[in-house]
């Protein structure tokens, strides 16, 4: 992290909160889903991290899912912008089929709700037993749709982010930490 230190203006999750936030998700999953299989489909590239943790984490449970397998789906409505363009973009799709099966969605964070409403339709079509969705961070006050969250990790400021698989010009997504960058950290958006 030192090499980005001079970047940061303020840590807003440090590694604990951040831990016991997907702790606190995996064992309300891990309940919700006892005793039955689970796909955990995660959404690249910024939920790279939340993904990871929170499925080792879900398996961790004694009286979780009897099976948990994981898939990836990959959509952008950012790109190297710090807002949504409002278009979402899907780039990779999910493999294999998602018909009869219980299916838990799993994004990085949630702000105008766009690309959460996009891919639970996109899901939804392909007929799952069930679908649930997760996010790690949610910026409810700059949603512009209406999404279901079923399990949200921490409520964000109205802030642009960075860490823990959140990026600015795919930058930072390594930081262990969730923060806010300063102002001078940005370079001007066209």
């Amino acid at each position: 992290m030192n090499s980005y230190r001079e970047s940061i203006a303020e840590v807003l999750f440090d590694e604990s909160r951040i831990s016991a936030a997907i702790d606190e998700m995996a064992a309300a999953i891990a309940r919700d889903f006892s005793g039955e299989p689970i796909l955990v489909v995660g959404v690249l590239k910024g939920a790279l991290f939340a993904f990871t943790d929170l499925v080792r984490a879900i398996a961790r449970r004694p009286n979780g899912p009897s099976d948990l397998s994981v898939e990836t789906i990959w959509a952008s409505s950012y790109g190297n912008a710090t807002r949504s363009s409002g278009e979402v973009q899907l780039r990779k799709d999910v493999a294999g089929s998602i018909r009869g099966r219980n299916v838990l969605l799993v994004d990085d964070i949630v702000d105008n709700g766009l690309t959460m409403q996009y891919l639970r339709e996109l899901l939804v079509q392909r007929a799952p037993a069930r679908l649930r969705t997760a996010a790690l961070l949610e910026k409810p006050e700059r949603r512009l749709v209406n999404v279901r969250l079923d399990y949200v990790g921490l409520r964000c400021p109205n802030a642009f982010v960075v860490g823990y698989g959140l990026d600015y010009r795919e930058l930072y997504r390594n930081l262990p930490i969730i923060a806010r960058l300063k102002p001078e950290s940005f370079a001007p958006e066209n």
